[in-house]
């Protein structure tokens, strides 16, 4: 489940390994929900799924891509969306979002002054691109902590359909039961 010893009992897998350090827990719970509070919920879950599958995190894959499944989009278009964003019939701002979030975890020093400014064509406030940004960086944070400690997905997200639960898995498996 995790290369670190996780605390028995009742909650996620990430929670456990996570009570080695509940400051720094509590800190990321403040910092992403700083972030979600004034972020549209559906943009913050698209940039943190674009952020999430290039880091190759099927934890946080698996999580944000079931938020977008169960408030947003169907079966098939998160399955589109997960092996191709720009060719899954979304906007144009939602393909802009999602390529700023992968780009923040790619390579930040490679975003440009274009990438801003087409954002901003596509109707977004300097607000709100802030939003991504911070949404897409504090994913790499929270994802790369997660699998440098070795944490799998939980078990119950093998209850997903498996075509789905497939396409959301992008790096380490889901845990066994």
């Amino acid at each position: 489940m995790a290369f670190v010893e996780t605390a028995a009992g009742e909650g996620t897998n990430y929670e456990r390994v996570f009570a080695h350090r509940p400051k720094a827990y509590a800190a990321w719970q403040a910092l992403n929900g700083a972030i979600k509070e004034t972020m549209d919920a559906r943009r913050y879950e698209l940039a943190t799924v674009a952020a999430a599958r290039r880091l190759r995190s099927s934890y946080c894959t698996l999580a944000h891509g079931s938020v977008l499944r169960e408030r947003f989009l169907d079966d098939d278009a998160l399955r589109a969306l997960v092996a191709d964003h720009r060719d899954a019939g979304l906007d144009e701002v939602d393909v802009a979002v999602m390529d700023l979030a992968e780009k923040v975890v790619d390579d930040a020093t490679m975003i440009t002054r274009a990438d801003v400014d087409r954002l901003r064509a596509a109707g977004l406030s300097d607000d709100a691109i802030v939003d991504v940004v911070l949404a897409a960086a504090a994913r790499c944070f929270f994802s790369k902590t997660l699998d440098a400690l070795g944490v799998q997905p939980d078990a119950s997200y093998r209850e997903l359909d498996p075509e789905l639960r497939d396409a959301l898995t992008v790096g380490r498996p889901i845990a066994d039961a």
